[in-house]
């Protein structure tokens, strides 16, 4: 069943913040790759594909529901980081800036049993990507600018990257 012109374009929109987040992700990823930190920017890059697979998802269900997926304007990414725990803390806004659409998307789709799937299914990532992005920058405050344990959480993130 198709999708009103109203969701339509809230889904629409959805899609535009996706790889708006992928966007952000592969410039976070440049910043810590030019710190020589090859894990962190190996995870951040992973990130900035697992965004990219999220948009699909959207542009899937609208595809198969009859409707027209379209990808909305972006502007390049505002970063602006000095620090490995800016990097990551402007990961984390991002982060709860997808989670609050997803949930107003829930709000506005909450009758449309067709949607509800794929909703709840990203409801529940951005729990799971908030939670990890989180722990980081918990991680990051405790380490407070160390530069060995800054190195070891690069090792750590980079077996993200290599899987």
């Amino acid at each position: 069943m198709k999708l009103t012109d109203a969701l339509e374009e809230k889904f629409n929109d959805q899609i535009t913040l996706e790889f708006e987040a992928s966007l952000v992700y592969r410039q976070l990823a440049i910043e810590m790759e030019i710190r020589d930190l090859p894990g962190i920017s190996g995870w951040l890059r992973k990130q900035a594909d697992e965004e990219i697979v999220h948009a699909n998802k959207w542009i899937d269900h609208l595809s198969d529901r009859g409707n027209h997926p379209k990808i909305g304007a972006s502007a390049a990414p505002k970063v602006d980081v000095d620090t490995v725990l800016d990097v990551f803390e402007a990961a984390l806004e991002h982060e709860r800036r997808v989670s609050d659409s997803i949930r107003n998307l829930y709000r506005a789709a909450i009758d449309d049993i067709d949607s509800k799937a794929l909703i709840q299914w990203f409801v529940n990532e951005q729990v799971e990507e908030e939670a990890t992005v989180s722990e980081i920058v918990g991680r990051l405050k405790l380490i407070d600018g160390d530069g060995p344990g800054l190195l070891r959480l690069d090792e750590e993130l980079s077996a993200r990257s290599s899987a």
